[in-house]
């Protein structure tokens, strides 16, 4: 069997990879472009990608392949109906990243509710150092405890987060965009009444026609001036011109992202023009990728390859 990596650099080089070795010949790419792909996989049993296209042009003459195993939950970049008239299966992962991604939830949360960039910095550049109060608290806060956490998507992220932050005192609301039946155990709203209600408002949906460009300029404007806006679902979810419109006249008072409509950010996005942490804390797309994240996505892929061809695990 011979299984090809087509981006094994969006996995990391911390992550041990030695047991795919037991299939067989492995090969890995660190990236491909849609030139190389063809090539690349002409003689490729498996095919392991994340964002890379699969579709006639990429696998076309790739007469052997019979599965492929993306490192992810999202399958967007899969043309399902051609591999289905190959016959070629598909693989993806759902579940691996939760608690990674709900822990990078509250760390953002936090980084933007304590303004912990301030004060940071406050000590590092020793404004501290000899001051005349014990304390400073220039930079107000308030407490998790007692405030309205609105979650957009509540699935397997959305409802962890929903547990921790009720552990933290908080009252958990939620809104469904494509109009699911209302879940057991939770408050179901409107998304007006979602907007409205939320000191913090976190957004944990897939990318699809109900969610596209949801958050918009409507949007912000029935959230509350307090509120703090997270989105670590998918970017085109927000229409980012409007998130910094928003935060620039005040309808919000900051914004945490880990995704972007372009990944990497995009020269002309306009939320490269926002400078102020206490506002905007964006990070790169890192919520999914803790080390043990990506270990059991891995293990996962592995496991897939050898019950897909009913290997004996050695």
């Amino acid at each position: 069997m011979k299984v090809v990596f087509l981006d094994v650099k969006t996995i990391g080089e911390d992550i041990d990879l030695s047991g795919f070795d037991t299939l067989g010949e492995v090969v890995k790419y660190p990236f491909s472009n849609s030139s190389e792909v063809p090539e690349r996989v002409a003689d490729a049993d498996v095919i392991i990608v994340n964002k890379i296209q699969v579709n006639e042009a990429a696998v076309g003459t790739a007469k052997k392949l019979k599965l492929v195993c993306v490192t992810a939950t999202g399958t967007n970049n899969l043309d399902k109906d051609y591999l289905d008239s190959r016959g070629i299966a598909w693989r993806n992962v759902a579940g691996y990243s939760t608690e990674s991604v709900a822990q990078h939830t509250f760390a953002m949360l936090f980084y933007l509710l304590e303004k912990l960039r301030y004060y940071d910095d406050y000590v590092k550049e020793n404004r501290y150092t000899g001051d005349t109060l014990f304390t400073h608290f220039e930079e107000k806060f308030y407490e998790l405890s007692g405030k309205t956490w609105g979650i957009i998507g509540l699935g397997n992220i959305g409802r962890r987060v929903a547990s921790i932050a009720k552990a933290f005192g908080a009252k958990i609301l939620y809104s469904s965009p494509s109009g699911s039946a209302p879940q057991e155990g939770y408050c179901q709203v409107d998304l007006n009444t979602l907007y409205a209600s939320s000191d913090i408002l976190s957004v944990h949906a897939p990318l699809n026609h109900f969610t596209e460009n949801l958050i918009d300029k409507a949007a912000f404007s029935k959230m509350k001036e307090s509120c703090i806006f997270l989105n670590l679902g998918r970017g085109p979810i927000v229409v980012e011109q409007d998130l910094y419109d928003a935060l620039e006249n005040g309808l919000i008072r900051a914004a945490g992202l880990d995704v972007l409509c372009k990944e990497p950010m995009a020269f002309d996005n306009p939320l490269r023009r926002l400078k102020d942490s206490r506002r905007l804390f964006i990070t790169p797309h890192i919520g999914w990728a803790s080390v043990e994240a990506r270990t059991r996505l891995m293990n996962i892929i592995l496991g897939q390859i050898r019950e897909f061809f009913d290997l004996t695990e050695i």
